[in-house]
């Protein structure tokens, strides 16, 4: 078994052992559309091969990875076996999995519920208003859920969106802030401190670990963001957990 620092060939996509009980197939050293929709894919392609022994298959930005269970299953045999799977097509031009939802998704932007908003069209070189239209315009895919329990990564929006990180944090944020940074928007599902900047408020709660189904979003999915006015947000909190999102299938 190769370790778990060694690539295959130096290229993409490539197989890295993770430890003695996962695989970790990478399609690109950055965030991309191709690599990210192939990294969906492939998870997808796996999961209805059912291969036995292997117990996860989860997805990060660019990368799939696979945990097995090393006692039931022959480690390099399931490598060959992943190994012909990735190389039978270009992953990076696959069909995205069937499945996947559109949730579309009430929104405060700025006010002194989003005080943000202002910084980061600047940053970005638009005004208040455009900032909002563009933000609104876009089809965000779930590229991945990480950081806090069912917190989305959402992307992307255009390139002059590149805008960095705070360098000091802001102490809290609510659960459902939207918030901005290098391209990607994350969607709080928890209460935290950020050093992304928010531009908007949503009332829709993301992790509910009082339901079968803990995670509301899940990768692959798009999610647009409706504005709507501040004197909306009460509504949309005393709408329940969904605060007035709605979703429905994409064929």
């Amino acid at each position: 078994m190769k370790p778990a620092s060694e690539p295959d060939n130096g290229q993409f996509p490539r197989i890295d052992w993770l430890g003695l009980d996962g695989l970790l197939v990478r399609f690109g050293e950055v965030l991309g559309e191709p690599a990210n929709r192939a990294a969906l894919a492939l998870r997808h392609a796996v999961e209805r091969e059912g291969w036995p022994g292997v117990e996860e298959v989860t997805t990060s930005l660019v990368s799939t990875y696979l945990r097995f269970d090393p006692l039931s299953v022959d480690a390099d045999a399931l490598r060959a076996t992943l190994a012909e799977l990735v190389a039978g097509r270009d992953w990076t031009r696959a069909d995205l999995p069937g499945g996947r939802r559109l949730w579309r998704v009430p929104a405060v932007f700025g006010t002194d519920l989003a005080p943000q908003l202002e910084e980061a069209a600047a940053l970005a070189g638009l005004t208040p208003d455009r900032a909002v239209q563009e933000i609104a315009a876009t089809r965000l895919r779930v590229q991945t859920i990480g950081f806090a329990p069912g917190q989305p990564y959402l992307g992307e929006l255009p390139g002059h969106w590149t805008i960095p990180r705070q360098t000091e944090l802001t102490p809290k944020v609510r659960v459902g802030a939207l918030c901005v940074a290098i391209r990607q928007m994350t969607l709080f599902s928890v209460s935290t401190p950020t050093g992304w900047r928010q531009v908007a408020q949503t009332a829709l709660r993301l992790f509910r670990p009082e339901s079968g189904t803990p995670f509301l979003l899940r990768p692959g999915d798009e999610v647009m963001f409706q504005p709507v006015a501040r004197e909306a947000w009460d509504r949309l909190c005393a709408e329940g957990p969904d605060g007035g999102a709605v979703a429905e299938l994409i064929e």
